[in-house]
């Protein structure tokens, strides 16, 4: 018996609803009808749909069935000022995020390159992981020069968003001076850690802000959900 069964269906359905196939409001066929689909048991199909369930992205209603749940992918643009909230949170969702953790390192070769630092400079990096209504779509890294910004990580905590920290060490305004994505298969520890199947790939972003005048004063990594995020880029600047 294959013990993972649930996972497959799981992700299948899960690729059918980001994809249209089954679209926000359609019913899912009975309980013995996706037994009979995925060719599984009905262990296997209950534990698929409960755990899309508890992701938010189908509603298990008593005695009317099972219904896929209004959630449209988020869309994510990225131009020369691009922001977080002001992305999301129009789409009528829920932005959070949660701390992962602060280390004082010594730049590598790419940090550094992106920073404008010297190899080994010592360099800010703070973990975050994004949510849209409690479901996690990205997590990654920002790095920040140390010797510029070092209170970056207090003065977050106090003031909030990445903006207001900016503004606190005197800069009103910043740009993101490079964006670089690519796609590739998820690592086991990028998957359990965004509550996605192991087989879903995901987005890797590397960027770097600049102040106006084309300093860099941070770089980032971050690793996206591809089947809960997609990216647009402005034919116009923003």
């Amino acid at each position: 018996m294959n013990r993972d069964k649930w996972r497959q269906i799981r992700a299948e359905i899960e690729q059918d609803i980001m994809d249209g196939v089954l679209p926000a409001g359609a019913k899912l066929p009975t309980e013995p009808e996706l037994v009979a689909v995925y060719d599984a048991g009905r262990h296997s199909v209950r534990r698929a749909i409960t755990d899309l369930a508890k992701d938010g992205l189908l509603s298990v209603e008593q005695g009317r069935g099972t219904f896929v749940q209004p959630r449209p992918v988020l869309e994510y643009s990225i131009g020369t000022r691009t922001r977080l909230r002001p992305n999301l949170a129009p789409q009528g969702v829920d932005v959070s995020s949660e701390n992962l953790g602060v280390e004082h390192v010594q730049a590598g070769g790419s940090i550094a390159a992106d920073l404008g630092l010297e190899t080994g400079a010592p360099v800010i990096a703070s973990g975050r992981m994004t949510l849209a209504d409690g479901i996690p779509i990205s997590f990654g890294t920002l790095y920040h020069d140390a010797s510029r910004f070092a209170e970056f990580p207090e003065r977050r905590a106090v003031l909030g968003s990445v903006s207001a920290v900016y503004k606190s060490y005197g800069i009103d305004d910043y740009l993101r001076g490079s964006t670089q994505l690519n796609a590739r298969p998820a690592r086991a520890s990028e998957a359990q850690r965004l509550r996605q199947h192991p087989d879903m790939p995901v987005i890797v972003i590397r960027a770097v802000d600049t102040l106006l005048d084309g300093t860099p004063i941070a770089c980032s990594r971050v690793i996206w959900s591809a089947a809960r995020v997609k990216f647009n880029v402005p034919n116009k600047e923003d």
